[in-house]
């Protein structure tokens, strides 16, 4: 199990890449992950939802998603409460504090997700969440050193060195713990190293000393990290880089609550597209393609949001000028004339007018809707591949009109008369190479090549995974892993 000194500190990234590295050992690998918090979610072959990043370690290690990967999900809707997935269902919501009194409840299934995944597997890669150190939620914690003592599963304590204090982090941590969780983490990990590597064997050895865990390797950023798929909003910080003369500008603003935003990063990674994130407080500029507004946790009250900050006259004023607009679920949601949630699913706002550019109201109500689909686009006829996960029901006219055909007939989303606003319930259709690119080659001036994102994801983790191997101590590691037991 790999735990970290803190959120953020790369365990995602190097769980995803040590499941390729022993998948291209031979191995047979699966991530888990007992509790994640994320709005950046997959549906998953077996029909429920996991967080995004363990979808991408499941696709490290050459398998098909599963919800026993990551048995507990939370998605924030508001500042002190979520709803909670259990085993990639909806199992209700909770105020922050309400649910530290639920985890031992979920310690049963987080248990038995562990069993089901490990019992096809030589290898599990368990990811823990924030920090051992957050000594005042140990009480019934299953998200780190609470599982690790359940199932009873040795540890490696990540740390990142670039974000400064990473010696008092390590040390910090041992300080706080148990006996007991102390000898249960058998060595540590320097991630995001820049620079030479050798100008730290002090440090090491300052570390190594004071706690007497060994050091599995010191690992340097690794540079394509960003153009991974990644679960945490943060990371559209880092994400968004200079696009200086790119001609094609797709602005999205980025909303409170934003979910399965890596809908973007398809788009991100074409070379002559600009995605620019509006931040709260800037309008959104003159001159861009497409406004596109994403997925959200909370559709009324990040609506709410847009309208405060005044981006709702921003894009009725682009699509007057001629510009495109494009809604993908919760964004699809706010382009109608209402959206309301009765029963407040989403949070306390129960009805508030939509954007006005599409002809559709919709209720959030009903059982989520989690299912991986195909189909083509009702005017190109161009085949799309993609998955639904929201809940809530829209109706109106301009549904008549709709954007996609799926198979077996359905219809999903809906189409301005003018078919310059697009809305519609799928998530990861810009993934589809052959859709992305015929929708961008609309909105091009000449015709690009055909950009395989699949495959460069695929190209990623293999270096990735040669990265982890050319910097960790696979032999410390792989004794660990068989030794649970041994104090080193």
């Amino acid at each position: 199990m790999f735990q970290g000194t803190g959120s953020d500190v790369g365990k995602s990234l190097i769980v995803a890449g040590l499941c390729r590295a022993y998948v291209r050992r031979g191995l047979k690998v699966r991530p888990f992950k007992p509790q994640n918090m994320s709005n950046n979610a997959a549906v998953t072959d077996d029909g429920g939802e996991i967080g995004r990043a363990q979808a991408l370690q499941a696709l490290a290690a050459k398998v098909p998603p599963s919800v026993h990967m990551n048995p507990v999900l939370l998605k924030p809707q508001s500042d002190i409460g979520a709803q909670v997935i259990v085993q990639g269902q909806v199992f209700g919501t909770a105020m922050a504090r309400d649910y530290h009194k639920l985890k031992p409840q979920l310690l049963a299934r987080v248990l038995d997700s562990f069993r089901i995944i490990g019992n096809d597997a030589d290898l599990v890669i368990v990811e823990g969440a924030g920090s051992p150190a957050e000594v005042n939620l140990r009480a019934g914690d299953i998200a780190n050193m609470g599982f690790a003592e359940a199932a009873d599963v040795p540890v490696i304590l990540v740390a990142d060195i670039n974000r400064g204090g990473v010696i008092a982090s390590l040390i910090g941590t041992y300080e706080v713990l148990s006996a007991a969780e102390r000898a249960r983490i058998k060595g540590y990990i320097i991630n995001k190293f820049r620079g030479d590597v050798s100008l730290f064997d002090d440090g090491l050895g300052v570390i190594s000393a004071h706690t007497g865990w060994p050091c599995c390797g010191v690992i340097p950023h690794f540079e394509e990290a960003h153009l991974l798929p990644q679960e945490d909003a943060m990371a559209l910080d880092q994400k968004a880089g200079d696009t200086t003369g790119r001609p094609l500008r797709i602005a999205v603003p980025r909303l409170p609550r934003i979910a399965n935003f890596d809908d973007l990063d398809p788009l991100r990674a074409e070379p002559d597209v600009s995605v620019e994130l509006i931040e709260a407080g800037l309008p959104i500029p003159a001159g861009v393609d497409v406004i596109l507004l994403p997925g959200s946790k909370a559709t009324c009250s990040d609506l709410a949001f847009v309208k405060a900050q005044g981006w709702d006259i921003d894009i009725q004023a682009h699509h007057r000028q001629g510009g495109w607009v494009v809604g993908l679920c919760g964004g699809y949601q706010m382009l109608g004339t209402e959206v309301s949630d009765p029963e407040a699913i989403e949070g306390t706002v129960d009805r508030i007018g939509g954007l006005g550019l599409l002809d559709v109201k919709t209720i959030i109500h009903g059982a989520k809707a989690l299912h991986k689909v195909s189909g083509h686009e009702a005017r190109t006829l161009a085949a799309v591949h993609g998955y639904e996960m929201h809940m809530g029901e829209t109706t109106g006219s301009a549904t008549d009109r709709p954007w996609f055909i799926l198979d077996g007939g359905r219809a999903d989303g809906a189409s301005s008369t003018d078919g310059r606003v697009l809305g519609s319930y799928l998530h990861g259709l810009f993934a589809d190479d052959g859709f992305r690119t015929g929708f961008l080659n609309q909105l091009r001036d000449l015709q690009m090549p055909r950009q395989a994102y699949a495959q460069k994801i695929e190209t990623i983790l293999d270096n990735l995974a040669q990265h982890m191997e050319h910097h960790l101590r696979f032999d410390l590691i792989d004794k660990i892993a068989h030794s649970p037991t041994i104090a080193y």
